[in-house]
């Protein structure tokens, strides 16, 4: 492809703190179609803010995400060591993207996860008794945010309880930007395909009533997945059902700490927790770049411009959750808000396959702080918060909280 205009370096920053680069905002309020980036590593691309344009591009199956593998598609990490090792299903196009989210489907039903509810309620307040037991200040991350989620998930999938902890360990290589080298990343992987296919076979000796031992059944019995799709597809169960919220948690907390009116509404008004979420995952812009980009196949109009086949386009749904032609005062974090059809859990047939065990989880962690800790507050100055760098997530290393 061939651009005749200097493109715009992006990322806009490097994930430290909470606040949405002003660029986003100024690309969105006078850019009158998508412009063109130059990522760190491969070739330039066209950058969406605005939320019709993402929802376009997320939806519309003439943009590939299978032909956006190749070494000259835009991206923010350098390319994996030889062989690469496959994305799964973020990686894929109908038809083979139909057929295994279809199975995977069945991880994260409504009933599924709601049948979840009791038990993640059971977690929450022993993570929270902990808390109380250690005293504050102490930090967030490692006491609550980081084991909640895997726990769950865990559960979920029937992992063994004595591997959960190296679990959350290898979630986190697969989405390092440059906090551990490519041989460091590779090596996580590779322990984790290791341990992948020796708990296949256990379950495949002795099956149990768990996920896993659905998940190869399929597999064995009916032809359903390829060894390698069903090894993907852990991952990405994984990744879908932990990292957003161990990232999330603290990132809530900290949103709320900030927003202390909205946090004494809520100890008014317990009954907007699942609509605080929701604003939640709209206000907070968690991703530190748009990734995952998407290939023209065929020329197509986005925002008034044409994207020539071949041509990749990132989709900054950050951005689109801020588009005030959808948002009204989009910058107000606002726990009331009731049209919130935000995309932070994607859209489309990418869609986010844990969105609903996020919120779950999310939901239950709030209200659970909110009926022990109507105090919780961040324990720390501004200047002293350790925030995560070289992540795809925007987080913290840690959260000193107190109560």
């Amino acid at each position: 492809m061939t651009f005749t205009i200097e493109p715009i370096s992006y990322p806009f920053g490097d994930g430290k703190g909470l606040e949405l680069e002003p660029e986003y905002g100024r690309l969105r309020d006078t850019a009158t179609a998508p412009v063109r980036i130059q990522m760190p590593y491969g070739d330039q691309a066209w950058l969406v803010t605005r939320y019709h344009d993402a929802k376009k591009v997320l939806v519309d199956p003439r943009f590939s995400r299978s032909l956006a593998i190749g070494p000259g598609v835009p991206r923010v990490m350098p390319e994996p060591p030889e062989p690469p090792t496959p994305e799964g299903i973020l990686s894929m196009d109908a038809p083979e993207h139909t057929r295994i989210r279809g199975i995977a489907g069945a991880a994260f039903t409504t009933r599924r996860v709601e049948d979840l509810r009791r038990s993640t309620e059971e977690i929450a307040n022993r993570l929270v008794d902990k808390l109380e037991t250690l005293g504050s200040p102490v930090d967030l991350v490692e006491h609550l945010a980081l084991p909640l989620p895997v726990t769950v998930i865990c559960e979920l999938l029937g992992v063994p309880v004595a591997d959960q902890d190296q679990f959350g360990y290898w979630s986190t290589a697969f989405l390092s930007a440059a906090s551990m080298s490519r041989s460091e990343i590779q090596h996580c992987r590779e322990q984790f395909f290791d341990y992948l296919a020796e708990l296949f076979g256990r379950r495949r000796a002795e099956p149990i009533d768990d996920l896993i031992s659905v998940l190869v059944m399929a597999n064995d019995e009916y032809g359903r997945l390829t060894e390698d799709e069903l090894t993907m597809l852990m991952i990405n169960l994984l990744m879908a059902g932990h990292e957003t919220s161990a990232t999330q948690i603290p990132n809530m907390v900290y949103t709320l700490d900030r927003h202390r009116d909205q946090w004494d509404l809520l100890l008014r008004r317990p009954d907007l927790v699942p609509r605080a979420v929701e604003e939640l995952n709209r206000y907070i812009p968690i991703s530190v770049t748009s990734s995952y980009p998407r290939v023209a196949t065929v020329d197509i109009e986005v925002g008034g411009i044409t994207v020539r086949a071949g041509e990749s386009v990132l989709v900054s749904m950050v951005a689109a959750n801020r588009d005030p032609a959808v948002f009204p005062d989009p910058e107000r974090f606002d726990v009331t808000r009731e049209h919130n059809p935000h995309i932070g859990f994607g859209h489309g047939a990418h869609h986010c396959l844990g969105s609903q065990l996020a919120r779950l989880e999310l939901q239950v962690t709030l209200d659970t702080f909110l009926r022990r800790m109507p105090n919780l507050r961040v324990a720390v100055p501004e200047e002293d918060l350790a925030w995560r760098q070289g992540h795809l997530l925007r987080g913290f290393l840690e959260l000193p909280v107190a109560w």
